[in-house]
């Protein structure tokens, strides 16, 4: 999949799998678990590019694989065209500091110990971005707390647990930028707040992108979050890029059937029942027994018999619309 503006991507994934080997018991057999099989996605500087899926279809895998958290089965991570795989350690370090986590559970992913100033302050010790003196690193906080809509004299000195679940987020997106990344990868980052406080962080890092001219990879299970914020979106079922198109087309005029499913399953949604009638929605993905042919067969009211044999590839079905499927739909 080319770069859509004919520059180098800030991001290229090429025919990547991540596997993981589970032992079902002390002298069980090992299984092998496809938690990401051949994904092949690019993001172009400057852009938001929403990967959506239900839990378990390996979207946090992949973002953990790209910033090297994990290790790849196969395949290639290209960041501004270097291979991440094939980097010396101070170029690994050098990507870490680039390329920025956004975690889904605010509370979960900072230190509960720390103040929020030690908790902003710290990347950027560790990457030698700071002195030891004092008034700079009062400095970074001061900054990093005003950029995401934080009152420093409030807030630098409290623990975690002394703010809400809101306030920790923008901690969280704080310590990111205090390493002035480009590349921004942000795991469900809204799933965990209240919904009237959803809208507030999503419009800051609209806001940041284009203060800080930030490129993402934001990682959601709603198509109506992805719809908001984001210009492209890729569609991940079962381990597997499945459609990805410019947001308004893919939410239009969907090729996919499981997009459908997605679009059906957003509250409001005019042929919710109809769709999900048609559906068995107590099949559930097992990524250690994947399904032959298209992996969304045992759940498509329109599979045939090519489905259930024969794999589809994701081709280019229409101008920059992408689709994993033999039966498309007619969008």
């Amino acid at each position: 999949m080319a770069s859509r503006t004919g520059t180098v991507p800030i991001l290229e994934v090429r025919g990547l799998r991540v596997y993981f080997q589970k032992r079902q018991s002390i002298i069980g057999r090992k299984t092998t678990i496809h938690a990401v099989d051949d994904v092949t996605v690019t993001i172009d500087p400057g852009e938001i590019l929403s990967l959506v899926g239900e839990s378990g279809s390996g979207k946090s895998t992949l973002a953990r694989t790209i910033v090297k958290l994990n290790e790849p089965t196969s395949g290639q991570i290209f960041y501004h065209g270097q291979d991440v795989f094939k980097q010396t350690r101070k170029e690994t370090k050098q990507l870490r500091r680039r390329v920025q986590m956004i975690f889904q559970d605010p509370y979960e992913s900072l230190n509960p110990r720390s103040t929020v100033f030690d908790i902003i302050v710290e990347p950027s010790v560790i990457h030698g971005l700071v002195t030891r003196n004092k008034r700079d690193r009062t400095a970074i906080v001061e900054r990093m707390l005003n950029l995401v809509g934080l009152d420093p004299a409030t807030k630098m000195d409290r623990y975690p647990h002394q703010l809400s679940g809101g306030e920790r987020q923008r901690v969280a997106i704080a310590r990111a930028l205090s390493l002035e990344p480009d590349l921004l990868i942000a795991d469900e980052p809204v799933s965990m707040l209240d919904v009237s406080i959803r809208l507030g962080i999503l419009h800051l890092l609209q806001t940041l992108k284009e203060e800080l001219k930030l490129t993402y990879l934001f990682i959601t299970h709603d198509l109506g979050v992805a719809r908001y914020i984001s210009a492209r979106i890729a569609v991940m079922y079962f381990g597997k890029i499945v459609e990805v198109a410019e947001t308004d087309d893919l939410i239009n005029h969907p090729l996919h059937h499981y997009t459908n499913l997605l679009l059906a399953s957003v509250p409001g949604s005019e042929n919710s029942q109809m769709v999900t009638a048609k559906l068995d929605v107590e099949y559930a993905s097992n990524l250690a027994a994947p399904p032959s042919g298209c992996r969304f067969h045992p759940r498509c009211p329109y599979a045939r018999e090519t489905c259930t044999v024969e794999e589809p590839k994701l081709v280019e079905l229409r101008q920059g619309h992408y689709a994993a499927c033999h039966y498309p739909l007619q969008g």
